[in-house]
């Protein structure tokens, strides 16, 4: 009271008093500060961190990208139905028996939403959508197991036999890509251009869904 962060008065007696609200909504600021004040120290996690020496292609802009997937908070978040319905749609509007909407740290790949996909995760070398990341354009493989790129890949030769991808960028207000909406096949394919179409207009719907959680 003596320093004036909360309003008081006397009473006849000469007795101060404090409203509770007063009180309680100073608390909450107080409080409010020192975790703001912690979560700036707290250090980053590794997988937030550049990799010193990866084995996949990195974008130019990977510190920011990370610190920005960092600060999203959306990497091993809750199941959310705003998500599930755009995977959902991209699902039936390219006929693909699976879609994703992939995360990417410095270690690895993370669905925020899936459909089609058993394995929630994998490694960041092994992900066809870290490859979104190096280009503005959607990035399409019509059969993987004839590109060099990715024909040894476990998820090519092996389960869940990958043969057709196809992802646009889940980005930031500020274009910072961190992640990508894609679909996959086991059979080797072509989408056709209102089927790309669609599969791009939800990847911006996915940004908008996470500039939202921002």
């Amino acid at each position: 009271m003596e320093s004036g962060d909360l309003p008081a008065w006397k009473t006849p007696g000469g007795h101060r008093r404090v409203r509770y609200s007063a009180v309680m909504r100073l608390v909450r600021e107080r409080v409010a500060a020192k975790e703001a004040g912690t979560a700036a120290t707290a250090p980053m996690a590794a997988e937030f961190l550049p990799a010193t020496a990866p084995d996949y292609p990195v974008p130019a802009n990977e510190a920011q990208r990370l610190a920005a997937l960092a600060q999203s908070g959306l990497m091993d978040s809750e199941d959310d139905a705003a998500f599930d319905r755009l995977t959902w749609l991209a699902s039936h509007a390219t006929g693909c028996p699976m879609a994703l909407i992939g995360l990417l740290s410095a270690e690895r790949q993370w669905c925020k939403s899936r459909v089609g996909v058993e394995n929630r995760e994998t490694i960041r070398s092994m992900a066809f959508c870290t490859h979104v990341l190096m280009q503005d354009e959607p990035f399409v493989v019509e059969d993987a197991s004839a590109d060099p790129r990715f024909a040894d890949n476990p998820m090519v030769i092996g389960a869940p036999f990958i043969r057709f991808y196809a992802g646009y960028p889940v980005r930031t207000a500020e274009g910072l890509t961190l992640g990508s909406l894609c679909v996959l096949d086991t059979e080797p394919r072509r989408l056709r251009g209102r089927e790309m179409r669609a599969l791009r207009e939800l990847a911006v719907l996915a940004s908008d869904e996470v500039q939202r959680r921002a």
